[in-house]
This record gives C-alpha cells, structure tokens and sequence, in this order.
C-alpha cells in the first residue's frame, strides 16, 4: 500500500540508494521529488547531455545556471543566487509542494546537490536530502537508469517560509577581517586557495584569515560521506574553540561551499553561513583585501 507523506520519513540531510528505491516504490503521487543536479563548470551543457542519457526513474533535472543561480553582473560572482520568489517558483513549477520530500543528486559527489539542498532550506523547506554516493551509488546498488522523459508533475504549493540558513555579504566580512568574529572555511582545492593555478577567476588567492578544507574531504574512498563521528572530529580540527554560528563556508561561487554546510549539519554542527558569491565575487570588488599561500 503506498505510504502518504505523513506516514514516510523525513530525510533532511542524506538519503541512501536503497532508502531512496524504496520511497520511489512506497510514495503516493507527489509527496516525493527527485532532481537531478549533474553539471560541469567547464562544459555548462554536460550535466543535461548525461541527463538524456541516463537519469534515476522519474528524476527531474535542474540546472544550476537556469534554475539554482541569478544573471551574473560582474561583481555578483559566477552562480549569484537568484530571488527567493523566483526560486520557489521553479521548484513549484516542478511540482515541489509544502509536503514533498525532495532528493538531490547529481554525478559530481555532490557538489551540485548540495547547492539545491541548502537552497530549499534557505527558502525555508526542511524535508530535502542529498543521495549519499549520487549516480554512482544508484548505480553500484544495481538500481536501473532510464533515458525516457519523465512525466510533467502537477504544480505545486511550496510556500517562502522563514529561511533556516544564514547568510554574510562582502561588507560583513570585510568588517570580519579585523573583528575575526567569524572563521571563513574556504572549499576550494588546497592550490587555488592558495592562489596557484586558479582558471576559474581572473585573481587568485583567498579571504585573508580563511582557512582551507577541501570539499572533497567529506567524503571517503566510496564517494560517500564520511561518518558523523568523524566529519564532526575534523572539523572541530579547524573550528577550535569556535561554536558553529561563528562559521562561514564559502568556495570559488557559493556552490562547493553548500557541500561543506551539509557536512557541518551532518556531523551535528548545525548554524554555519554561507558567503553566497565567495570568492568571485569578493575578488571582483576594487580594493578587496587578498591574501595568498597556506593559511597562517
């Protein structure tokens, strides 16, 4: 008999292979959706090409340059977030309503899904996980993949409720570089925070004061997330004596960041902020402090 929503469980931060089958096999219509997040920053179309090619039964995909970002200014950084209402609208339109769970994935370990994962939060819906492992832990399951279209969902009612996430902007960092009220984790790869081989955005280098945990790092060699139990030892590794709220995670755009966020809540270091345009965004401003080489 097909469960409502009331009688499934809530996901709110991962969702396994099999936890996600069984849902898709138990759910009555609408009370869950999966989006298919998959992307590549150097070939913006590569995500829906893999998507045509081969999706989780009834996914959704979900661009985030269409769907999970705002038109850039040059100075808003490469994935500016767009207006909570506009947002809300296209998970709306894609069926989303105030009682569906929704499951992001993508192909990348979840450096995609993370960014829809925090951004439903921060339009205020709680019920939304990551697949823990994404594609290739689907796939590993022996859980099929299909090229078909999925069917269009009916609109739905997602309301804008009060956000569950915090955000900081340049000027209250900036006013951070001589407070050091907040600690900035930085997401990037260890050589472009350190400001060697960036090709992502025309300066290289970091937030002076940040700190450096490679997104990555969440993860273990499975492609999964790492236990709570140590994910929350490595990053009290970094935090010291910091309490959570005093975190702020960004990375090149505001997307990697997400990744790091997700790992925080797992491990149950929950109120951390995002700096949505992160580094392209803060190297783009004149006069924006820079630091380069290994964290002090």
């Amino acid at each position: 008999m097909p469960l409502s929503r009331t009688d499934m469980r809530t996901y709110k931060t991962l969702i396994s292979a099999a936890e996600l089958a069984r849902a898709q096999a138990e759910a009555v219509a609408g009370t869950l959706l999966v989006l298919d997040c998959s992307f590549e920053l150097s070939d913006v179309q590569a995500g829906r090409r893999a998507y045509d090619a081969g999706h989780i039964p009834g996914a959704c995909y979900v661009h985030l340059e269409d769907t999970l970002s705002a038109p850039k200014t040059g100075r808003n950084g490469r994935h500016p977030l767009p207006a909570a209402e506009d947002f809300v609208g296209a998970m709306t339109a894609l069926g989303a309503r105030r009682d569906t769970q929704v499951v992001a994935y993508d192909n990348a370990g979840g450096m995609y899904a993370a960014r829809l994962w925090w951004m439903l939060r921060w339009v205020g819906h709680d019920a939304v996980a990551v697949l823990d492992g994404g594609l290739a832990a689907w796939q590993a399951a022996g859980l099929p993949l299909t090229a078909d279209a999925s069917p269009m969902s009916t609109a739905g009612d997602l309301p804008l409720l009060p956000s569950l996430v915090g955000t900081v902007d340049y000027e209250t960092l900036c006013v951070n570089l001589d407070s050091a009220e907040r600690l900035v984790i930085d997401a990037r790869a260890p050589d472009r925070f350190r400001g060697e081989n960036e090709t992502m955005d025309p300066v290289g280098g970091h937030i002076p004061g940040a700190c450096n945990r490679l997104f990555r790092d969440n993860l273990d060699a499975t492609g999964t997330f790492k236990p709570a139990v140590r994910l929350r030892e490595e990053f009290r590794a970094l935090m010291g004596a910091r309490q959570p709220a005093e975190l702020v995670s960004q990375c090149g755009s505001g997307v990697t960041a997400c990744h790091n966020l997700l790992a925080l809540e797992i491990a149950g270091l929950q109120g951390a902020s995002l700096y949505p345009g992160s580094w392209s965004e803060w190297c783009a401003q004149p006069g924006a402090r820079i630091a380069t080489g290994a964290a002090v």
